[in-house]
């Protein structure tokens, strides 16, 4: 019987830690405030030494409960922000409210166009939706390339620096990138 009560515990501990590594989203969350709750660096890391044992107790909940749920799930119930808008200076010079989605970005540019960036968890691709009209951008594969379509095209690309390389001559109008 006591065999048994070991190899139960034992079971039980598995299926909790999963043997995921995880994001540690709620650990990140509140390292990432200590280290910019004040514009001291010295009272910064005052509030981190004093929030220690917060931080413990962060961490193991990340590692027992939040990542295995994240592993099982295919989400981490810390890292959503469902609901939220930033707004983030573009490359142009523009401001953009950018709202997370439960499937993606809603953008809106300061004359109040809007724009979608929408994952489809079924095809595990990403599209562009403007007016109305859903133009698909790229799709995952299970053999760890990409398929991005450009122009009309589609292209099959590696996830690493020569794919995108591939990507930006084919955006860029290169002949060579759309072999």
């Amino acid at each position: 019987m006591k065999k048994f009560s070991v190899i139960a515990c034992l079971c039980a501990a598995t299926l909790l830690t999963s043997s995921c590594y995880g994001s540690f989203a709620l650990f990140n969350k509140i390292v990432k405030w200590e280290g910019t709750a004040t514009n001291s660096r010295i009272a910064n890391e005052i509030i981190y030494l004093i929030l220690t044992p917060v931080n413990v107790i962060c961490a193991a909940a990340d590692f027992i409960v939040v990542n295995a749920i994240e592993f099982w799930s295919g989400e981490n119930p810390m890292a959503q922000n469902v609901g939220k808008t930033q707004n983030v200076m573009g490359e142009d010079g523009m401001m953009y409210a950018v709202k997370t989605l439960k499937n993606g970005y809603e953008v809106t540019n300061e004359k109040g166009e809007k724009v979608m960036y929408i994952h489809d968890a079924k095809t595990d691709s990403w599209s562009f939706v403007q007016n109305g009209k859903k133009t698909e951008l790229l799709r995952y594969n299970g053999d760890g390339t990409i398929n991005a379509f450009i122009n009309g095209h589609s292209m099959r690309v590696t996830q690493d620096q020569a794919g995108l390389m591939q990507v930006r001559m084919a955006v860029d109008g290169s002949a060579w990138a759309m072999r």
